[in-house]
């Protein structure tokens, strides 16, 4: 028996069990924030419940729908969605007319909907409170950079009508400020210079280009009278979204436990070690998840729960692969060796194959196909490390220890 490698396994273990146990149960709570671990994974709709709804743009006598409206449409809808404060709002084009949203955690979906389809209104205020124009006047909107100074500016154009009753209020309002609101909300405050004769003005003050194209953009948007449309609404309950997740821990505690169980079973002391590496890979997982700010859905839980038996998998390929090099008369460490290396090839083509079809699942999927194509890539590249790394340290460590010698309990 080596004291070092004692020492070694002895302080691994040490470390893992209290991460483990940090990372699901809440000990500290009121004093670290981000602890237990699962508390700050965002759930997606299907899980704490909301309301999904599909737009489509119609065309009017005055205007018709193309992509740029379309991108301006998606524009005022993603500004008014985030207005609700919740968290991982999903709002995308789908199609050429269509527009996506889905919102978790929505306690009156009727009211949400209804406000995100009302249409924009767009007003310039002056400072007496009279309102000079609407967004019926303003013609463009576009981010510029002054030739001379560099300047980011949003460069405005009215119509023929908004560029008389603009040119009476700067002149009648120079050196005060004129404010611009959306939907009620102050955009804009800036200050007339001059009397603005000509109907094209520029709003100055931005720290970046893109600043400016963003308040372009709304400002585009308020001038646009686009009819939409509510295609589908289709709510989630709390009650359902809880009892999804319910079943879907209980699930998950069922599956896990009979792997554990398996493992130990079957392969006895490398089935011990596989486990702690599953404990590992979850914890190492979780906090992944939490970084990447990923939304767990049902199918995210699904690629989760899939990516766990592919982690599985690898360690049972090599570990077969251990056991026939020992059933050959090889040496405790001269089997471990040779194994992983046997089994090295085989878990990264089955690894990689998985992870090539799973990108593809990811960037032609819908949001669903990509949560699940995002859970299970994450879970196959952090299998991969823990079957490969951590698998094997600690299984060579475990037999330098000299604690089980007889080879029946590696499964021989």
């Amino acid at each position: 028996m080596r004291r070092g490698s004692v020492t070694k396994l002895v302080c691994v273990l040490t470390v893992v069990a209290v991460i483990a146990v940090l990372a699901f149960a809440p000990i500290f709570e009121e004093k670290v924030s981000w602890l237990p671990l699962y508390k700050d994974i965002n759930l997606g709709l299907d899980l704490q419940g909301g309301v999904h709804v599909v737009l489509e743009a119609k065309d009017t006598e005055d205007i018709k729908v193309d992509q740029e409206k379309m991108a301006q449409l998606k524009a005022t809808i993603d500004r008014r969605v985030n207005a609700f404060g919740v968290s991982e709002p999903i709002v995308q084009q789908e199609g050429d007319r269509r527009i996506v949203v889905e919102l978790a955690g929505i306690d009156d979906p009727d009211a949400a909907v209804e406000s995100i389809v009302k249409t924009a209104y767009l007003e310039f205020i002056g400072p007496d409170g009279e309102v000079i124009l609407t967004g019926a006047d303003l013609k463009d909107a576009v981010e510029v950079r002054d030739p001379q100074t560099n300047e980011v500016q949003v460069s405005l154009a009215f119509t023929e009508a908004g560029t008389e009753k603009f040119a009476d209020a700067t002149t009648k309002f120079v050196r005060q400020q004129i404010g611009i609101v959306l939907d009620g909300n102050m955009l804009q405050n800036p200050v007339v210079n001059q009397p603005i004769l000509d109907g094209k003005a520029v709003i100055t003050g931005y720290n970046s280009f893109e600043e400016a194209h963003e308040i372009a953009v709304l400002l585009r948007s308020g001038a646009l009278p686009l009819k939409v449309e509510v295609m589908e609404k289709r709510t989630v309950g709390p009650t359902l979204g809880q009892d999804s997740l319910d079943k879907s821990v209980v699930a998950g505690i069922i599956g896990f436990t009979m792997v554990v169980a398996f493992m130990i079973l079957y392969y006895r002391v490398p089935g011990i070690i596989a486990n702690i590496a599953l404990l590992v890979y979850t914890i190492i997982v979780l906090a992944l998840y939490i970084a990447l700010d990923v939304v767990l859905t049902l199918p995210g839980i699904a690629g989760f729960i899939l990516s766990v038996g592919v982690a599985v998998d690898a360690n049972v390929l090599i570990f077969e692969r251990v056991k026939e090099e020992l059933r050959n008369g090889k040496s405790l460490r001269t089997a471990i060796d040779s194994g992983f290396k046997r089994a090295y090839i085989a878990v990264v083509d089955a690894n990689v194959t998985t992870l090539l079809a799973a990108g593809v699942l990811y960037y032609f999927g819908a949001s669903m196909v990509k949560g699940f194509a995002l859970t299970l890539s994450i879970g196959i590249l952090v299998s991969m490390f823990t079957a490969i790394t951590l698998t094997r340290s600690l299984l060579k460590l475990t037999a330098e220890t000299g604690w089980v010698k007889n080879t029946k309990y590696y499964g021989a």
